[in-house]
């Protein structure tokens, strides 16, 4: 559906490209006050809004609503850009969109968040996308937290409370060749080689391995540690975890078949 030509009645496949010399000269009548301009800057950005929602598809939203949404966001980065920081303009406008759109989300959440909660979320949110726009750089917990009046623990709190459920067979990673899903990141103290003790005998099938492998299958399997933990602990990276506990696995079952 996000893909579709139509969206919002706007025909996505007639939306106009500006370079960044027209993007420039458009941005400085803007700010002259003209709303010729303001449009035309709009319609030129509309393919930067549809990309954006590209990234929500498969959560059963209506896309012409996120469309909508998303141009709310495209027109505050606009009311908000500032040409002397040396910055693109869809540098700065994609976080604004994906903000205004993920509000949206967490507001008709079927999941209930105390008011306190949420309001503490949405100024913690306004502070960070204030110190975003003005020194272009992320905002800490500390920061936060001491201009609020608060705990830092109670901003991550309500950071917490108000993310949208993702299921586990998300990809957190994709590389083009390969995917790690957020289950591959997730510890699990419990059950960590009951399917191994009903299939083989895992001491045995240890001896197989080489040194690296038997580390990763050890600290994954009966340590029951998340990919990224055992990658910090033996210095390589998540994805070279994924690739060789991919490859112990398989080589025990073609040991074992």
């Amino acid at each position: 559906m996000i893909n579709k030509v139509e969206i919002c009645n706007v025909n996505t496949s007639e939306l106009p490209v500006l370079s960044n010399e027209e993007k420039n000269e458009l941005f400085k009548r803007i700010k002259n006050g003209d709303k010729e301009a303001r449009e035309e800057f709009i319609n030129g950005n509309l393919r930067l809004v549809l990309s954006v929602i590209k990234r929500f598809k498969g959560r059963g939203e209506n896309p012409d609503d996120l469309f909508q949404i998303g141009c709310i966001g495209l027109i505050k980065a606009i009311d908000n850009f500032d040409l002397s920081q040396n910055v693109q303009f869809s540098t700065y406008a994609v976080p604004m969109i994906i903000g205004e759109i993920r509000r949206y989300l967490r507001d008709n959440n079927a999941i209930r968040v105390s008011r306190s909660i949420r309001d503490l979320a949405y100024k913690s949110l306004a502070i960070k996308d204030r110190i975003l726009r003005e020194q272009n750089r992320e905002a800490t917990l500390e920061e936060i937290a001491k201009e609020l009046g608060v705990e830092k623990e109670d901003i991550a709190m309500s950071f917490d409370a108000i993310q949208d459920p993702v299921s586990l067979q998300e990809p957190a990673f994709n590389d083009g060749t390969e995917k790690i899903y957020i289950m591959d990141q997730v510890k699990d103290s419990k059950n960590t080689d009951e399917l191994w003790a009903e299939n083989i005998t895992v001491a045995e099938a240890m001896k197989k391995l080489n040194d690296k492998e038997k580390i990763i299958i050890s600290k994954r399997f009966f340590d029951g540690r998340t990919q990224m933990e055992v990658a910090d602990e033996i210095g390589i990276s998540q994805a070279q975890v994924s690739r060789l506990e991919k490859s112990a696995i398989n080589h025990i079952k073609r040991l074992y078949k």
